[in-house]
């Protein structure tokens, strides 16, 4: 044992407050020659399993703690003032005992402690003190406090308190010096006390960072824990550059005068020996019904379903059937299977939707007749042991999707079935990720938003960016780096903090059940009231913790939301488990790429290649799933070709035809891997699994001796045949040879068909709904995305496409989602920006109970006064909800504060009771008079209208900002006439003339614009313009997006010039050439002429109406009296408007306006 050991340490897991990560923290431990430390997190054991597996990976010996919270009084006590000033506690687990009760601890302190910090009392210590050692802790625990603060007696008093709890040799006084005179003074108190009372000495440092020279960096990430800048004089901060982990000669030199605290350091040290299982499983039991087994039950589960899933039950299935479950009872998983069923069963039961299937649980029988599946691995030659191989002892892992909306019911369930402390949901941490961590580090520093924004907007949108690799691939980033020292300190900084997690909170799918309360393994907190584990979803599955994916999969809310919207507007009931898989007409739509909204299948590569497929029954859905990746892609081609020619399908061996036919030739699946080498060599199936496993991770040394294997077969030591190998089999060693390599080839991309299998059918079901019910599937689509506006967007241009028409929100017919009116789409109230859903509620309340509504007053006065308020109102009359009324959206805006605070006060007054007589006799006028009170002004321009309903519901509805320069557009290229020519089955040569590398022009608005770096180190654009049609994607090269980058910002409306881009397997881009300011390029003017009988003030009369449609188009005027012909002042260009037009004709009269 080395002859210091740190007993006070913070990690990154002391969030936003230690700055040591764990693995700095050791490798500078074992630099520095100690082979023992310990990690003690505030409040928190969050990073103790990858402590102690890091440490045990270096040699090092992890001891296991945490610096706790005290209570001021009670851990229950929560008042302000009395309550908030807690003290710290270090604890240290001795042995197993001590591990269950600190996690006891810690978890008590968020669940019942929790009041600014999660915080124990000293009397809960006392009952889970056994196997635990206390240090009384820094400056800010109890015993150091009451000792500054000249209260010896009291501070005596404690002590031996403690030393009670922990047992006499457990607990320690701590002394600490980071050079503050406190300390020192603090110090000689303690000395005297351990002398007064006879409690030992131990010296620490309070380690919260790796080196002295991160002490500035620490101080920057406290300032992003409590909001402050390093400027705030006030602001929480550390005194002194010495909470680093310090050399054992460092700590002897500082601790000179208390030799023994050194040596005692070492001592606890000893005393720890906590150990991680990493090899029993905590399986939780199923309550059986009385006279069964779990065993007997699940048999018998599994023969009723098989009696209702097979009509005739054949020796295939029973024999299947009982190799599964001899093989799950072996193995021990019975009770998980049940528990799976169990609250499979209750979702389906209350009308909550279940996904067939994820990942590799589809190839179970078991799990088909159960019901937990919907795919017959038999029909699909899914394999068992690709999910459970009794060959590799693993956790078995069955991912559940449900329902979006109602997952949350089913945990509920599981909860409450197996109680509230044997069931907790998965912690997860959000991490400083690479443009967080600059804002956060600049506001830190304090530095000008504009120019910490500016470098955070320098950092690509890209997966797994960092700073490091932005600064390889910005060339203006690294200029500014390297001669601005600010920003160079930014980030430096940032650097340095970037990764560590910043918060936690709760996995959006993990849920974790235990046989015993879950606090005999793991620690628990509290996230918004979600009780979560405080370790993270792999080191559960470590523990042997049974974990499961509880997932809320939008597309089968989408489905359940069709059914009901056919039902509803159809009267028909669908039984979407058991629509016919092989409906021509599906497979015609997704053949012709007309797979908007079909699950898996919507982007644009995979629309080209089931153009190029035509898939005609359900195993090709499948393979598209499967080969539309990285790597397998490769074999598109190919697995094309001879599906349209069978006939020159070659198979390497005849053996191979019985599992390759279905894939035309082409080895696609892992399972198929796992069928070659079983029979073509022998192999059982749970060893060819693992054969596919190592060619998956493409270990040489293992591939190498299994294509021995394969060859040759494998004897044991008295010449029993194990494996018989291809060439007993009747294989040449040349053809042996040759499948082994394709296999390698292969298994390196091959996919897990059980999981394509069950994707497959979500994809088919919408597929499905949306060939017969296209109207209610849309409706139901645009739901689920309601909170995307482009989606929305994009799904409204497609039902335009398709002659659907989608209706604009109206109170008198929408509902809080999209809904179906004969053959259209009414659009949702909950999509319109401050809608809630009580107001609507309370507006679907009003117009069922008191009939609809004439007016906005009668609105105001229908509807219940806690649904409405100004912005509620507001954000309706923009989007046009209440246009069907008959006023315009200007006449509202003027007036619609007056009307509510009318309302409001007469229902104050008919709340105190002072109705007067003739208020309470019913009015004969029925319908209120509401249109009086409208002021008499025009509407506002097309143009305000649409930006109204697009900065309320994030989309335009009744028509497009471009239609003004629909005349100007309809001289380009379309969007619509690219997609067409892209449609051509001919060598990429549309009928229209335009083909792959043709010169267009095409015009729009810019709706969306990213940044990306080339490997070059320079930046380039993606940017998707719309025009009247559609959308496209353009691609700006560095050199043109140089020259170009200030005009492709969002909205700006513009002209680019390219080359048309015609894939095979994508859809059409342009790569652009020039970009042109839409206005600039019409070179358009206003000509207006005042004839010689107009008596016309231009100032008072012309001028007003040409500011209100500024622009950059020039206006002439010309002045037949005198003959003469001026240019306006550029303040008085116009934009092209319609209404601008009517408003000039009118005033000078239709012949004198023209704009050419």
């Amino acid at each position: 044992m080395a002859n210091f050991v740190h007993l006070h340490t913070h990690t990154e897991y002391s969030l936003l407050d230690g700055a040591s990560r764990i693995t700095d923290l050791l490798d500078r431990c074992k630099e520095l020659g100690m082979n023992s430390l310990a990690i003690t997190d505030h409040g928190v054991m969050y990073g103790v399993v990858d402590f102690y597996k890091e440490a045990k990976a270096r040699g090092i010996k992890p001891i296991i703690g945490c610096e706790v919270y005290i209570a001021p009084r009670s851990m229950t006590d929560k008042q302000s003032h009395a309550d908030s000033n807690y003290a710290h506690l270090v604890l240290l687990a001795k042995d197993q005992i001590g591990y269950k009760n600190l996690v006891k601890l810690v978890s008590l302190g968020f669940i019942e402690g929790f009041y600014y910090r999660p915080r124990i009392d000293y009397d809960i210590l006392a009952q889970y003190s056994q196997g635990l050692i206390g240090l009384s802790g820094c400056l800010a625990g109890d015993i150091p406090r009451l000792l500054l603060s000249e209260q010896k007696k009291a501070a005596k008093e404690l002590a031996l308190r403690l030393e009670s709890i922990f047992g006499k040799g457990n607990f320690y006084l701590e002394l600490q010096n980071h050079g503050l005179e406190e300390q020192i003074r603090l110090n000689q108190m303690i000395a005297e006390l351990s002398k007064d009372t006879g409690i030992p000495l131990v010296a620490s440092n309070d380690v919260h960072y790796v080196r002295r020279e991160d002490a500035e960096v620490h101080d920057v990430l406290l300032c992003i824990q409590t909001g402050k800048t390093i400027e705030d004089e006030d602001r929480m901060q550390f005194d002194s550059q010495e909470f680093y982990l310090k050399s054992p000669e460092e700590m002897r030199e500082l601790f000179a005068f208390y030799p023994e605290a050194i040596e005692n350091a070492v001592k606890i040290a000893e005393k720890c020996n906590v150990e991680f299982d990493f090899d029993t499983v905590h399986l939780p039991k199923y309550d059986v019904p009385e006279g069964y087994t779990s065993s007997e039950y699940l048999r018998h589960l599994c023969w009723q379903g098989v009696e209702k899933k097979y009509p005739e039950i054949t020796d295939e299935v029973k024999e299947r059937l009982e190799y599964e479950l001899d093989t799950i009872e072996k193995m021990g998983y019975v009770d998980y299977f049940l528990i799976v069923w169990d609250f499979i069963k209750f979702a389906k039961d209350n009308g909550i939707m279940v996904g067939p299937g994820r990942g590799s649980a589809a190839g179970s029988l078991v799990a088909y007749v159960l019901d937990i599946t919907q795919i017959d691995p038999l029909k699909y030659n899914l394999l068992f042991e690709r999910f459970l191989n009794p060959e590799r002892v693993s956790m078995p892992d069955i991912d559940i999707d449900f329902c979006f909306e109602r997952r949350q019911e089913v945990i509920d369930y599981v909860v409450q079935k197996y109680g509230e402390n044997r069931v907790a949901q998965i912690i997860t941490f959000g991490t400083m990720a690479a443009r967080a961590v600059i804002r956060d580090v600049g506001r830190a520093l304090n530095l000008p938003y504009a120019e910490v924004d500016r470098i955070a907007k320098a950092i690509p949108m890209e997966l797994g960016m960092t700073i490091d690799r932005a600064l390889e691939v910005n060339e203006e980033l690294r200029d500014l780096y390297n001669t601005d020292p600010t920003i160079k300190k930014l980030i430096d900084t940032s650097r340095s903090l970037e990764g560590l997690p910043r918060h936690a909170s709760t996995h959006a799918a993990g849920v974790v059940i235990s046989k015993d309360p879950i606090t005999e393994h793991v620690p628990l907190q509290k996230n918004d009231n979600v009780i979560t584990t405080q370790f993270s979803m792999g080191n559960l599955e470590q523990l042997g913790l049974l974990k499961m994916d509880f997932l809320g999969l939008r597309t089968l809310t989408v489905i359940r939301d069709t059914i009901e919207l056919v039902k509803k507007n159809k009267g028909i009931d669908i039984d979407i488990d058991n629509i016919p898989l092989d409906e021509p007409g599906v497979y015609k739509m997704l053949s012709q790429g007309d797979t908007d909204g079909v699950f898996q299948l919507e982007s644009a590569g995979m629309r080209q290649f089931l153009k190029e497929l035509k898939p005609s029954h359900f195993e090709d859905i499948i393979a598209g799933i499967s080969l539309y990746r990285p790597g397998p892609m490769d074999q598109i081609p190919r697995y094309i070709d001879n599906k349209n020619h069978p006939e020159s399908i070659e198979y390497t061996d005849p053996c191979l035809k019985d599992i390759l036919e279905v894939t035309y030739g082409c080895m696609v699946y892992q399972e198929q891997v796992m069928q070659i080498v079983r029979d073509l060599a022998g192999y059982s199936l749970g060893r060819s699994d693992l054969v596919r496993r190592a060619m998956a991770k493409k270990d040489i040394k293992v591939m190498e001796e299994e294509r021995h294997n394969f060859i040759y077969g494998v004897e044991d030591e008295e010449g029993n045949v194990i494996i018989p190998g291809a060439l007993r089999k009747g294989i040449s060693e040349e053809q042996a040879n040759k499948i082994f390599d394709e296999m390698m080839e292969f298994a390196k991309y091959a996919f897990n068909k059980s999981h394509a299998a069950a994707y497959a059918l979500i994809a088919y079901q919408t597929a499905w709904l949306k060939y017969h019910y296209p109207v209610e599937f849309m409706a139901a689509l645009m739901t689920s995305v309601m909170g995307n506006s482009s989606k929305v967007a994009g799904y409204i241009q497609y039902c335009r496409k398709k002659g659907i028409e989608v209706l604009p929100p109206d109170v008198n017919e929408s509902y809080a989602n999209f809904s179906v009116v004969g053959d259209k789409i009414r659009f949702g109230l909950a999509a319109v920006k401050n809608v809630g859903l009580s107001a609507i509620d309370s507006i679907i309340k009003a117009r069922e109970q008191k009939g609809k509504f004439v007016s906005l007053l009668d609105f105001c006065e229908k509807v219940d006064g806690d649904g409405i308020n100004k912005r509620l109102l507001e954000s309706l009359i923009k989007c046009g909800a209440f246009d069907s009324l008959g006023a315009y959206r200007s006449q509202l805006m003027a007036v619609y504060e007056k009307i509510l605070e009318s309302v409001v006060q007469d229902r104050r007054k008919n709340l105190a009771g002072q109705i007067s007589l003739f208020d309470q006799i019913p009015t004969q006028q029925e319908q209120p008079m509401d249109f009086e009170i409208l002021p008499d002004i025009k509407e506002f321009p097309k143009k305000v209208l649409l930006s109204m309903e697009k900065e309320t519901v994030g989309v335009y509805i009744s028509g497009h900002p471009l239609m003004e320069y629909k005349n100007i557009l309809e001289k380009f290229t379309s969007t619509l006439d690219i997609q067409q020519s892209s449609l051509e089955e001919e060598a990429m040569m549309a009928s229209n003339g335009l083909k792959d590398g043709s010169k267009v022009k095409v015009g729009g608005i810019i709706v969306e614009h990213k940044r990306k770096s080339t490997k070059n180190n320079n930046m380039m654009a993606f940017v998707t313009l719309e025009d009247l049609y559609g959308t496209i994607e353009v691609i700006v090269f560095p050199a043109t997006y140089k020259k170009y980058s200030r005009l492709l910002e969002n909205d700006s409306t513009v002209i680019v010039e390219g080359k048309l881009s015609l894939r095979e397997d994508e859809e059409p881009k342009i790569l652009c050439d020039q970009v042109i300011p839409l206005t600039s390029s019409i070179n358009r003017k206003l000509y207006l002429k005042i004839g010689k009988n107009k008596r016309i003030d231009i100032n008072r009369q012309i001028s007003p109406i040409l500011r209100k449609y500024k622009g950059d188009i020039p206006v002439i005027l010309y002045l037949e009296a005198s003959g003469k012909q001026n240019l306006a002042n550029r303040e008085l260009w116009i934009r092209q408007d319609e209404e601008l037009i009517k408003e000039l004709s009118t005033l000078l009269g239709k012949e004198c306006v023209k704009l050419v």
